[in-house]
């Protein structure tokens, strides 16, 4: 398990996908998996697209954690 931070907003995901992912890394994250790794620019690119179609709110529940790996 590892925590993730997505436009400011944390939240746990399980690396069982993708075991070789790092800190640092980005990855493609569905119901609470990670299922894929990106680069940065393909990430920026989806992080955008999310954002134009207004996606990016239903993420912020209003709970703010701090953020920190996950044993």
């Amino acid at each position: 398990m590892a925590r993730f931070d997505f436009g400011g907003i944390t939240r746990d995901a399980c690396l069982s996908y993708v075991p070789d992912a790092r800190v640092g890394e980005y990855v493609l994250v569905h119901v609470g998996f990670a299922i894929s790794k990106d680069d940065e620019e393909e990430a920026q690119r989806t992080y955008k697209y999310l954002a134009e179609m207004d996606q990016l709110t239903e993420l912020d529940d209003g709970e703010q954690e701090p953020v920190h790996e996950v044993p």
